[in-house]
């Protein structure tokens, strides 16, 4: 008697415990930023600086790891959506992970997310430093004079790089030998090393490169020629009207919840998001950093994402580079 008289005090107890720990306001636990993309990439970067700046008004820790793989970052995404959608763990995004179910690595939508935009950096292509090239006018040639014998490094295969990548190609009749990499760093890194002899990213994350005279920039996909160093960058579209049928395409990078995460979580982290994104702290490191802010959250930041999903979507799917139709997933044209 006195032998189940404890087991049933203890299970009482137990159930008390899980009960209180239950009823504990979130957060309560440190948080873990699962990003899907490389260490030291763009999306990667942002992630852990705004990560930093966001414990500020919360109660916990916010960890930040490297979930990469599968197609267009599929392996991290799939990874936080098996994990409880209890707000403890995010997933680090940025806008190329919208290809990742017309090229086969699932079947979801984006609208799973609830997502929160940081924002973004203008894109270009640089060439080793050493490069025989000094000018995209010269590269297009040496491509079209000897078609996929020059490799060109981009995040990727469907990221926002291979698809501005993909644009240079269809825009100029140029053809190049792609070389996927899983991430920014390792794709700036291989064309440091001479692995490859262009590269595709952002301004952001090659500028630290070009300044040490490691890159030599080529030209913007932006839209707008840049000042670098004193130097003007070229606008790839005024030298090659032609690539404006496809460009340009625009970063959109930060991180999400599960959309079926309750709305205590949402308005958690939306919070503290926003002040975040309200610091001085966010705003001298964009500026000095090359980026430009965006700060959407929720439905402002679906609809970002939903559009840039029918963009890329139907551009790969136009372009020849996409395995699964989008109609079929249920993705409009743009």
């Amino acid at each position: 008697m006195k032998k189940f008289t404890a087991l049933a005090v203890a299970a009482a107890l137990s159930m008390v415990g899980a009960s209180a720990a239950q009823a504990q306001e979130y957060p309560f636990r440190d948080i873990t930023n699962a990003v899907v993309w490389g260490a030291g990439g763009g999306t990667d970067t942002i992630n852990r600086m705004v990560m930093a700046e966001m414990e500020k008004f919360l109660p916990v820790g916010i960890s930040v790891i490297n979930q990469t793989g599968g197609v267009a970052g599929s392996n991290g995404m799939i990874y936080v959506l098996n994990q409880p959608d209890d707000g403890y763990t995010l997933a680090g995004i940025s806008e190329s992970n919208v290809t990742a179910a017309v090229q086969g690595g699932w079947d979801k939508r984006m609208n799973v997310w609830f997502p929160f935009i940081v924002g973004g950096s203008p894109l270009m292509i640089s060439v080793p430093a050493g490069s025989q090239y000094n000018s995209l006018e010269e590269l297009v040639a040496a491509a079209k004079a000897a078609p996929e014998t020059i490799p060109a490094a981009a995040s990727g295969s469907g990221s926002i790089h291979h698809l501005n990548l993909l644009a240079l190609e269809n825009g100029t009749d140029a053809k190049f030998r792609f070389v996927p990499y899983q991430g920014s760093a390792p794709a700036m890194e291989a064309a440091v090393n001479g692995e490859v002899q262009l590269v595709i990213g952002s301004l952001a994350e090659q500028f630290p490169l070009i300044d040490g005279g490691k890159l030599k920039p080529l030209a913007m996909l932006s839209g707008q020629e840049a000042s670098i160093g004193g130097k003007t960058i070229p606008d790839a579209l005024s030298e090659f009207p032609s690539l404006k049928q496809y460009l340009p395409l625009s970063q959109s990078i930060g991180f999400a919840v599960a959309n079926s995460a309750s709305d205590d979580v949402k308005n958690v982290l939306s919070e503290a998001f926003t002040q975040a994104m309200a610091s001085d702290t966010v705003s001298k490191w964009a500026n000095d950093n090359h980026y430009v802010i965006s700060g959407q959250m929720g439905d402002a930041a679906s609809q970002t994402f939903a559009k840039l999903e029918s963009v890329f979507a139907w551009t790969l799917w136009d372009l020849g580079a996409a395995t699964v139709d989008p109609e079929t997933l249920g993705i409009p044209k743009p």
